[in-house]
């Protein structure tokens, strides 16, 4: 691109409160991004109806010259930039209207793949929430062709996320919130290089001059919602941004799930309360997400893999099995009381007789024995 238009675009995209309405309503009446900058503040404020700070002389040039050290630093890193006219600018974005015009990022990631998947979760992973994304996605990479999974680089389940990818080889694109100059935390520089090498991309609406605060954190969870056809929340408190992702993600008419845990677990407490507000819908495996969103298994079968030929169960879950054995399918709230167990065990034991292949979930929290 022409140095000289990206500049433009860079200072255009900058401007404060700048997202796809007002961008739209600028260039229907303006010929460039040129052209917000040289007209007059007097028509600039017939065209908004405003005197808001963004059509002040001083406020423009002082965006331009920031983004002319952007476009030395972008050329300097041959860092991709994507605008919201471009053919390859995500296109889910566009349906965000708080979404950003512009994104920086660097690897080769398709952002317009076929099925993108956010996962979050909390900082304050545990050990059932890093089994649940580690066997998620290798079983999404056998399911799936095409598929970005999304997330954020953060502590706990978003880097457990991102790792999993790179074990599983599935190209992830993690959101940052700062520039490309930086990586935060510093002690995932190493997975993010790594993301890049192996066909993922970090991405950012955020330019390299731009300082890290707590702000931007949230502010990028919308990106993570609104590049997703759906998000995954495993594991979160009552509070936090794992839930706001859901909300966002909601708000955008995107799916969002949520993994169960046990009512005294204080990081499933946040996924407990949206499934119950059917603010989520109830995930044991990554089958639940493409029975849901209509994906089709590259899998003849279109069932999970059995693991091994002959998986070792525990007597609980022999107890489950027997049950289903006689049961064409049962819902959970059954399963409960014929073997008068909490409901947190039952689905403990569900999960893992889905990893070993042995139990379907069914829509409706109903469970089947999977054949084979």
């Amino acid at each position: 691109m022409d140095i000289t238009n990206l500049i433009y675009r860079i200072a255009f995209a900058s401007v404060s409160g700048m997202g796809i309405d007002l961008a739209n309503k600028f260039l229907d009446v303006l010929p460039s991004e040129k052209a917000f900058f040289d007209i007059s503040e007097k028509e600039l404020q017939l065209i908004t109806n405003s005197k808001s700070k963004i059509i002040g002389y001083d406020y423009r040039q002082k965006q331009l010259k920031l983004a002319q050290k952007e476009a030395e630093f972008i050329e300097r890193n041959s860092i991709k930039v994507s605008y919201f006219t471009d053919s390859d600018f995500p296109t889910r974005l566009l349906n965000a209207t708080d979404a950003p015009i512009l994104l920086y990022s660097m690897g080769s990631c398709n952002l317009n793949a076929k099925h993108t998947i956010a996962i979050v979760g909390t900082r304050h992973a545990t050990h059932y929430g890093q089994q649940f994304v580690d066997r998620f996605i290798e079983d999404i990479a056998q399911s799936l062709s095409d598929v970005v999974i999304v997330s954020g680089l953060a502590y706990g389940i978003d880097i457990m996320a991102h790792k999993a990818c790179l074990k599983h080889n599935v190209p992830t694109a993690a959101v940052l919130a700062h520039g490309l100059n930086t990586i935060y935390p510093t002690s995932h520089r190493n997975i993010a290089a790594d993301i890049v090498h192996s066909g993922g991309a970090l991405i950012t609406d955020y330019s390299s001059q731009s300082h890290i605060n707590k702000g931007n954190f949230v502010a990028r969870n919308r990106i993570v919602a609104a590049l997703s056809d759906c998000t995954i929340v495993v594991e979160s408190a009552e509070k936090g941004g794992a839930l706001i992702t859901a909300q966002l993600a909601s708000s955008y008419n995107r799916e969002v799930f949520a993994l169960p845990g046990r009512s005294t677990d204080e990081f499933s407490s946040g996924c407990n309360k949206i499934i119950m507000n059917n603010e989520a819908s109830l995930i044991t495996s990554a089958h639940n997400v493409l029975h849901a969103m209509q994906w089709k298994s590259i899998n003849e079968s279109g069932k999970p893999r059995q693991k091994t030929l002959f998986p070792e169960t525990t007597p609980e879950e022999d107890l489950i099995l027997n049950m289903l054995k006689n049961n064409d399918e049962m819902h959970i709230n059954t399963l409960t009381a014929r073997l008068n167990l909490p409901v947190y065990q039952i689905l403990s034991n569900l999960v893992e007789l889905e990893f070993k292949g042995l139990v379907t979930a069914l829509p409706g929290c109903r469970y089947t024995l999977t054949i084979h």
